[in-house]
C-alpha cells in the first residue's frame, strides 16, 4: 500500500469508525507489546495539518522499513517529529499497514517539544508513541495516518 492522496482521502471515513476514548486506551488493557516502532516525520500545520515521513517496525525479530503520511485538523507551525513506541495487538505483519486514527497532544518550541501519540487501526493494532518535535508548532486534535511498507 503506497501513501497517496487517494489513500489519505480514505482517512476521513476510517476516522468516523473510532471514538477518541478508544484511541486513548490505557496500555495496561492492551496486553503485552507485540513489536516496537520508530518514526521520523515532517509536519506543517495551519488549522489543517500535513505529515510525511518513514521509520522502522521491529516485529518477531525482523525490521521492516515503513512509510508514514497523514492529514489532520488543528495546529499551527512546522516541525520535525521523532517518535518511538510500542505496538499492541499485531498478530501478523500485514495487519500493521493501513489507515490509523491518531489522537495527539503536544507542542514544539525549538528543540524542547514533547508529545504523546496513540494510533489505532481497524485491524486491532494500537501504537503508543512518545514523540519529540523540533521546530515551532502547536498541535492538537484527531488526525488520520496511513502507514505502508516500503
Amino acid at each position: 500500500m503506497l501513501v497517496t492522496p487517494n489513500s489519505l482521502a480514505r482517512i476521513g471515513a476510517v476516522a468516523l469508525m473510532f471514538l477518541p476514548p478508544a484511541a486513548l486506551a490505557q496500555q495496561r488493557t492492551l496486553g503485552p507489546p507485540s513489536g516496537t516502532v520508530r518514526i521520523e516525520a515532517f509536519s506543517i500545520a495551519f488549522l489543517g495539518q500535513g505529515q510525511v515521513g518513514g521509520g522502522t517496525l521491529a516485529f518477531r525479530g525482523r525490521n521492516y522499513p515503513i512509510s508514514v503520511g497523514g492529514l489532520g485538523v488543528g495546529g499551527i507551525g512546522a516541525s520535525k517529529l521523532t517518535a518511538t513506541g510500542r505496538v499492541y495487538g499485531l498478530r501478523q505483519r500485514e495487519d500493521f499497514a493501513g489507515s490509523y486514527v491518531q489522537l495527539s497532544e503536544g507542542w514544539a518550541a525549538g528543540r524542547a517539544g514533547k508529545g504523546r501519540l496513540v494510533l489505532k487501526n481497524n485491524k486491532g493494532v494500537t501504537i503508543s508513541l512518545d514523540a519529540r518535535r523540533q521546530g515551532l508548532q502547536l498541535a492538537s486534535g484527531v488526525d488520520g495516518v496511513v502507514i505502508s511498507f516500503k
